[in-house]
């Protein structure tokens, strides 16, 4: 009877404690150019709360409509700042834990035994690095933010027409980027972190700051985030602590970033 009763005591503690650690749990959304920086973030966050981070990432477009569609998202980090107006407009995030925490560059990049280190933003010279052949890699340029961003600059700079046709577009930034780390693209548009991130890629330009807007990653709290974990994991990202994360992986961090 006593062996019993002490086997039940003790199935019902790991019950309680399985409870207790489900309930520590805070699943984050995040824009793919983030994995590094929030997975390293989110380890130290971790062993300093208790509280695990479990995340999912691709191109924010995508998450926003997979929180949209009621995906268990507890936090949400997008690289632009539509698809988080997107979801601000559809009560689908608590707007006063909305930040602007994170700033990036835009980067043309190449193999990293191509022969040009510098490419020339002209139509010439994409077409000497591009080849008779060769696609220039990024995101899908009418949904994912790396995208946008670079059809926007390449309008800017007046070199849309001749790089439309020559564009393999991805479902999200880090498709492109291992498109030209593999040798498959001669050149992609990603972000500045990303190519630290490969060092399988090399940088050969990067974009002038007025050919876009500013890449901007707010984050935000679900409507639907369960618990105090996500906020507590976003006052954490928004601290000293998780500085280094980011600039180590080649962010920038927006010091008391506005909505």
């Amino acid at each position: 009877m006593r062996s019993l009763i002490r086997s039940g005591l003790i199935a019902a503690l790991f019950l309680t404690v399985g409870a207790a650690q489900a309930a520590e749990t805070t699943t984050v959304f995040g824009a793919a150019s983030l994995k590094n920086a929030l997975d390293d973030a989110g380890k130290a966050f971790t062993a300093q709360s208790g509280i695990e981070i479990r995340a999912s990432y691709a191109a924010s477009s995508a998450l926003a409509r997979q929180i949209e569609a009621g995906a268990p998202a507890d936090l949400f980090a997008s690289a632009d700042l539509e698809w988080m107006d997107y979801l601000a407009k559809k009560n689908l995030i608590r707007p006063d834990t909305r930040v602007s925490l994170l700033g990036n560059r835009l980067v043309l990049i190449a193999p990293r035994d191509a022969k040009e280190n510098t490419v020339a933003f002209t139509p010439e010279g994409f077409a000497k690095a591009l080849g008779s052949d060769g696609r220039l890699a990024t995101g899908e340029v009418n949904s994912v933010p790396i995208g946008k961003y670079a059809k926007t600059a390449f309008e800017k700079l007046g070199l849309w027409g001749s790089i439309q046709p020559r564009l393999a577009q991805s479902d999200n930034v880090r498709a492109a980027l291992a498109l030209v780390s593999r040798g498959e693209a001669p050149l992609g548009v990603v972000y500045e972190s990303d190519a630290k991130s490969d060092p399988g890629v090399k940088v050969v330009g990067v974009f002038p700051a007025d050919s876009h807007p500013p890449v901007v990653y707010p984050f935000a709290v679900t409507a639907d985030a369960k618990g105090d974990g996500a906020k507590r994991f976003l006052d954490y990202l928004r601290s000293a602590a998780a500085k280094p994360f980011f600039e180590a992986q080649g962010f920038s961090v927006i010091e008391d970033g506005n909505n």
